[in-house]
């Protein structure tokens, strides 16, 4: 069109016409090439463009949406991502209650053969509550964890009631392991959500519902048929047992009482951490009192032990593995609902208790058996309960 104006019409035109016939000629061609102009001069406004692009693409566009929702291998390949982080999520948390139950099967293992050889239960807790504050200090050395806010001295006088029961507690359960079988210690221990309900309704002023009430009864009964068939029983070992329910409830009740208030809180990790550090510094100075310095290899020769390292290397273990076994503990409860860690620690008592009596080979009898299942039963019909009463409480108000 350019050509034409310029060798048709410049003979009979002016030059003055024929330069505006030229400019109009011009004009004429970049009015007919727009979308080239707008996308090769970088001035060209966003929204012209936005006019042409998706005029060009809407078809395939809407062509691979629709052949994504009618092929379900590209539908799947889109949600492959999200199948594999659940997946992998689900995996890591059936690792960790593997590693909760065989650190615990192997603390009450390990704990029960020092106790036999070494019958200081005190002097063992302690050092336990030392091995575990040695790992505390260097899993914050070394950055494995973020340290506790504010300083140790206000940490310490703020858990130190929470400390208390916690020692108190730990103590009876090592007499009680020292004293009686370790499937019964535990089958003693299922009694915890019975004293739960008890110290709840006295100082949280929770009153239990019907159902929980009626869930405690196998509880007890089976515990109490477990107590009558068990051939290792002592008063000592049952009383012990029962004795760390009540302080280990306890602090369950004061750690809801106390340390909710919001201020200064720390994580689960970090306050058992400084909960086994002050344990450490309460039950140390009345270990020395009781049991004197008896955990040296030349004491334990003088007591008639004969193989010191073997004993020392166990009560090592043991240490270590309680202080595992609570920390992936609270790892776990940082990933599920109380509910499900409880009906966990359930599973997990009658690991332990199977497993005690495959290593010790301790004779029970059917009674004991059938005394101990229902126990555990209930606990499991207790857990189960405990999840249904908060989506009941909506309904009823």
């Amino acid at each position: 069109m350019l050509s034409l104006c310029s060798q048709r019409s410049a003979p009979l035109c002016s030059p003055a016409c024929s330069s505006r016939r030229q400019s109009a000629c011009r004009a004429g061609v970049r009015a007919s090439r727009p979308q080239q102009h707008a996308l090769t001069t970088p001035a060209a406004p966003l929204a012209f463009v936005s006019t042409v692009l998706p005029a060009r693409r809407s078809v395939p566009t809407t062509v691979a949406r629709a052949a994504a929702h009618s092929d379900p291998v590209v539908a799947a390949a889109g949600d492959a991502p999200k199948e594999q982080s659940g997946l992998a999520k689900t995996l890591g948390l059936g690792f960790l209650f593997a590693l909760w139950y065989a650190f615990n099967i192997q603390f009450n293992i390990y704990n029960k053969q020092v106790l036999k050889a070494f019958p200081h239960p005190i002097t063992i807790t302690a050092f336990q509550f030392l091995v575990g504050s040695v790992l505390a200090c260097c899993m914050w050395l070394f950055r494995l964890h973020n340290k506790p806010e504010g300083s140790f001295k206000d940490n310490a006088v703020s858990i130190s009631p929470l400390a208390a029961v916690h020692t108190l507690g730990n103590m009876l359960t090592n007499i009680s392991l020292g004293s009686v079988a370790v499937s019964f210690t535990h089958t003693i221990k299922a009694l915890e959500p019975m004293f739960s309900v008890l110290l709840s309704a006295m100082f949280l002023n929770d009153k239990p519902s019907l159902p929980v009430l009626l869930v405690l009864l196998p509880i007890i009964g089976g515990v109490v048929l477990a107590s009558t068939s068990e051939l290792s029983f002592t008063w000592k070992g049952f009383l012990s047992a029962m004795g760390s329910n009540v302080t280990f409830q306890s602090r369950n009740v004061l750690s809801k009482k106390f340390m909710t208030k919001g201020k200064g809180s720390q994580d689960n990790i970090n306050l058992f951490s400084l909960i086994t550090i002050v344990s450490f510094f309460i039950l140390a100075p009345v270990a020395l009192l009781t049991d004197g310095l008896v955990f040296t290899p030349a004491a334990m020769a003088a007591a008639g032990i004969l193989d010191t390292q073997l004993v020392m290397k166990r009560a090592l273990l043991s240490a270590i593995c309680f202080h595992a076994y609570q920390q992936v503990s609270y790892m776990i409860l940082q990933r599920v609902s109380p509910v499900t860690h409880s009906i966990g620690n359930s599973v997990k008592r009658v690991v332990v208790i199977a497993s005690s009596i495959l290593v010790f080979r301790n004779p029970v009898t059917s009674q004991n058996l059938i005394g101990t299942a229902i126990a555990l039963a209930g606990v499991f019909a207790y857990s189960q309960v405990k999840r249904v009463a908060p989506k009941e409480a909506p309904k009823a108000a």
